[in-house]
């Protein structure tokens, strides 16, 4: 039987890992500066340094510290650090610092000499525009190739001088490498970033098409915050001995990062978010993030807010990619209020101002947990994270805290309100506020027919999110039905004390002093004579029953002289069982980590990469794809996968459809042939150019009277005729302007 691997054990073909639970924070002492090393100790050439000046980076984060050098002693790495600690800057600079180097000059019209493969376009534009303003004064040239933007700019892009950095999503990147034929062998060093979102997406195909074509040769980085243990599923990526670096690993979440759980009835949610934006959003923080399941609840909340009038704006990933854009642009420009997204924005995106997240559906998966909260609190700053849980999410819940190794905080545990709550406490909403709240939303749904139908597919679209979600473990499901829910409100919500609680007590005894009929009716009447004798007889019989109880009780007491509440731990407690006694060397089957491991696993199998599914998507269509290609075989009892494609080599493209590897639509070649010039005289065309299309006269004369303009700028002295006849056209213009104003002067 293998023994599975614990900490400290060294992971098969790979060096011992680096780790390092030191803080991020930059360190401000001389002394500090001395034993650790800015970034002019790590070697780094000068133009680069300027650009890091130029950005304001001062002293490198702990995973840059050990991640950097590394790199540039041309090592394949795998590193791990929390969400917000400067994992770009990681791959950033080594790939300048190489590219720099004379030893990787490029070939004549071969400057393509590294690559970084993001999931999304967001993560992808983002690390674009760092590793511009880091290079700015190198040099090198940078573009990214990402879906949805038009594949013929993107050929002129990598067509004759191509740039030295490319960004890249892996599904256009590898459309174009089969249009274009590209060559990939002068290729130094490539990039996996968010390496367990690229398998988890479906990009296992892609990535090793693209890591086919790749040289032996090259070095390989690999960047997440949820790296698992086992990298075994990263196999494919083709490294070579590679350096695991795994820094912060007991934090998990930034030490700034202030938590706070929020029970609520799922019915009520809506109301509470708008309780929350009312309590989160101040002069000093002006703006959050809200993560919502699917992107009906997107729409549906966006039209909430804007009756509430606040101002938001909304991204997910069936979005056009230019809204999607805009919508982001007008976040980090400050133009609104609230961003609501769902996990497409969960990966990687830097918002500087970004001081809270709340999640309106709680994630399923506590690594995608790490990643919605790494939005805030990044880089040292100070951030909070509010989570609506409701009866169904307390099992992800405590998943959540087992994976993160915390404890549950019951409000009754804290003494400070407001903002000098403790993190990580558990309460509710105060019921006189929600109440409010939900009046709103049920009028507001009532009297507009468009929130009223988005209200319906939102709840059609949980339906169908809840079937084809993660469930959470046997035990946290377990554990949740014997888990009380909070009676009191939040600290961090409680401004005034909540009477609820108070209220509800008072309701449940009420005792009326009468019947209708004995309230409303004659004192002498029948009736009434007769319902006060019932209630002397029903008197007597409640009387004699709690006489009964308090004997019985006291007749307990007097025996075993014990408490009632330890008479009631022994009605309830079951027996324990015997623990077996075990030696010092006794090796238990469970890791210690195991929650940590499981929270951080991969979601695909070898073998199954063509069915992965993609269990935070905004829609259903993942689960339509898994169960098309799953049949029932009957020797086995189960569902097993059915290759689509025949055994044939197949790839699936940025829209979703399966062609053959080799495929080649021909759109390049009518490119080149309608772009490149010198082929054909000027009266012909090509053999795959298209005819001329129609343009109206007016267009064809502006081309003539602009060209004429742009020819005569261009010469710097006229001859005597061109002066003349220029004379000539001005007088004859001044000679009209004069006629007309005769002419208006003789009708008037």
């Amino acid at each position: 039987m293998v023994r599975p691997l614990r900490d400290g054990d060294d992971l098969p073909g790979f060096e011992a890992p680096v780790e390092d639970n030191s803080e991020i924070n930059t360190l401000s002492t001389k002394k500090q500066k001395k034993n650790s090393g800015g970034f002019q100790s790590m070697g780094l050439s000068f133009p680069i340094l300027k650009g890091i000046t130029k950005r304001g980076y001062k002293q490198p984060t702990p995973i840059q510290r050990k991640t950097i050098p590394i790199a540039l002693d041309d090592k394949d790495v795998v590193a791990m650090a929390r969400t917000g600690s400067g994992k770009t800057a990681c791959f950033v600079l080594p790939i300048l610092e190489k590219l720099l180097s004379p030893v990787n000059k490029p070939l004549p019209g071969k400057n393509f000499r590294a690559l970084i493969l993001s999931p999304t376009r967001e993560l992808a534009l983002q690390t674009l525009r760092f590793t511009r303003e880091l290079g700015k004064f190198t040099g090198l040239t940078s573009a990214a190739i990402l879906g949805g933007e038009s594949i013929e700019q993107q050929f002129g892009v990598m067509s004759g001088t191509s740039p030295d950095i490319v960004v890249a999503t892996p599904g256009r990147f590898l459309h174009i490498c089969i249009e274009m034929n590209l060559k990939l062998d002068n290729i130094k060093i490539v990039v996996f970033d968010e390496a367990d979102r690229l398998f988890e997406l479906g990009f296992g195909e892609q990535l090793q098409e693209i890591v086919a074509r790749l040289p032996s040769n090259r070095q390989t980085l690999l960047f997440s915050a949820t790296l698992p243990k086992m990298l075994v599923e990263f196999a494919r990526a083709g490294l070579s001995n590679p350096v695991l670096i795994r820094l912060d690993v007991d934090w998990k979440l930034p030490s700034t990062l202030w938590l706070g759980w929020i029970y609520v009835r799922s019915e009520l949610k809506t109301a509470a978010l708008l309780f929350l934006l009312d309590r989160v959003l101040t002069p000093t923080t002006p703006q959050a993030v809200v993560f919502a399941a699917t992107k009906h609840h997107v729409e549906y909340l966006h039209l909430i807010l804007q009756q509430a009038g606040i101002t938001s704006t909304y991204a997910y990933s069936g979005l056009d990619p230019s809204a999607r854009k805009i919508a982001l642009g007008k976040f980090m420009n400050k133009k609104c209020a609230v961003l609501l997204v769902t996990d497409v924005a969960a990966r990687g995106l830097d918002l500087p101002s970004l001081d809270t997240v709340i999640n309106y559906n709680f994630p399923a998966k506590p690594k995608l947990f790490v990643h919605r909260v790494g939005r805030s609190a990044r880089a040292g700053r100070a951030g909070r994270a509010l989570s609506l849980v409701s009866a169904e999410d307390v099992a992800h819940l405590l998943d959540l805290h087992l994976f993160l190794g915390a404890k549950l905080i019951m409000p009754d545990e804290v003494t400070e309100c407001g903002d000098a709550c403790p993190s990580g406490v558990w309460g509710s909403v105060p019921a006189s506020a929600l109440e409010l709240r939900h009046q709103d939303v049920l009028a507001w749904e009532k009297n507009h027919s468009e929130i009223e139908e988005a209200a319906r597919t939102c709840s059609r679209g949980w339906q169908q999110y809840v079937r084809w979600r993660e469930p959470a473990s046997a035990e946290a499901n377990r554990k949740a039905k014997a888990a009380p829910a909070p009676a009191r409100a939040h600290p961090f919500l409680a401004h005034a004390p909540d009477r609820a609680p108070d209220l509800a007590d008072l309701v449940r005894n009420y005792t009326p002093k009468g019947t209708i009929l004995e309230l409303g009716g004659k004192h002498d009447s029948p009736m009434c004579l007769a319902m006060k004798a019932k209630r002397r007889v029903h008197g007597k019989t409640i009387q004699k029953t709690r006489e009964n109880k308090n004997q019985q009780g006291d007749g307990i007491l007097d025996e075993n002289h014990e408490s009632p509440k330890e008479i009631v731990k022994l009605a309830t407690v079951k027996k324990k069982k015997k623990v077996p006694q075990r030696d010092e060397n006794y090796i238990p089957h469970f890791a210690s980590d195991q929650h940590t491991e499981a929270g951080m696993a991969v979601n695909f199998a070898a073998g199954a990469s063509s069915a992965e599914l993609e269990l935070r998507g905004d829609c259903e269509a993942g689960l339509r794809t898994r169960r098309a290609q799953l049949r029932w075989d009957r020797k086995r009892k189960r569902m097993v996968h059915v290759d689509p494609d025949g055994g044939r080599k197949m790839i699936r493209t940025e829209s979703g459809g399966r062609v053959p590897a080799s495929f080649r639509s021909g759109r390049y070649d009518a490119w080149r042939a309608r772009n490149e010039p010198g082929e054909h005289e000027p009266g012909e065309r090509g053999e795959h150019e298209p005819a001329s299309e129609f343009r109206p006269r007016w267009v064809k004369h502006n081309e003539r009277v602009a060209k004429k303009k742009s020819e005569a700028s261009s010469k710097e002295f006229r001859d005597k005729q061109q002066i003349v006849k220029e004379r000539l056209r001005k007088e004859k213009i001044k000679q009209k302007l004069k006629y007309k104003m005769r002419l208006k002067k003789k009708k008037k």
